[in-house]
């Protein structure tokens, strides 16, 4: 009979329910819209334009492959297409690691930091449009707090030497 009743009480409760749904809705009408302006604007999707982020703020601009991944949360198998895309257009180089040449970097072009130099005013502004204008500065600290508990994926610390193998 307690397996029954176990069985039988839902495994979150309304509340929760209702609050994991509006979370989805959010993320995915606010994904949508970033993408949807930065594909008419700068025909560079949301993907890309991530990548082209976590170049430019990695140090000297460039990351190992497997770093990138993970810090744009893609497989590897998922970036390598997406920076063959973004070689192809000049915006990113492969090179190898000077200290350990099993390990390939991602490195920004010139190219690559102006277009996202350029993009970056439409993705803030879109940021600002679908996300933060909707809070007051105090709800944004919250939310900000609140988010934080979920992220499993703390920002990557590159190790000296640029993640070659350097100064490890």
């Amino acid at each position: 009979m307690d397996e029954q009743r176990v069985e039988q009480e839902p495994l979150v409760d309304p509340r929760s329910m209702r609050a994991w749904r509006q979370f989805l809705r959010a993320h995915s009408y606010v994904t949508r819209k970033l993408e949807s302006d930065l594909e008419a604007e700068h025909h560079l999707p949301l993907a890309s334009y991530d990548v082209l982020v976590q170049l430019s703020e990695a140090p000297e601009g460039a990351l190992r492959m497997n770093e990138l991944a993970e810090a744009v949360l893609l497989s590897r198998s998922g970036l390598t297409r997406l920076v063959d895309r973004l070689e192809r257009e000049s915006l990113v180089e492969r090179r190898s690691c000077p200290s350990d040449a099993r390990g390939t970097l991602a490195t920004l072009t010139p190219e690559g930091r102006q277009r996202l130099r350029v993009a970056s005013r439409t993705h803030l502004a879109g940021v600002s449009k679908h996300v933060t204008s909707h809070f007051s500065p105090d709800e944004l600290d919250t939310l900000a707090d609140l988010l934080g508990r979920l992220d499993h994926y703390p920002p990557a610390r590159q190790p000296p030497g640029g993640g070659c193998g350097q100064g490890a």
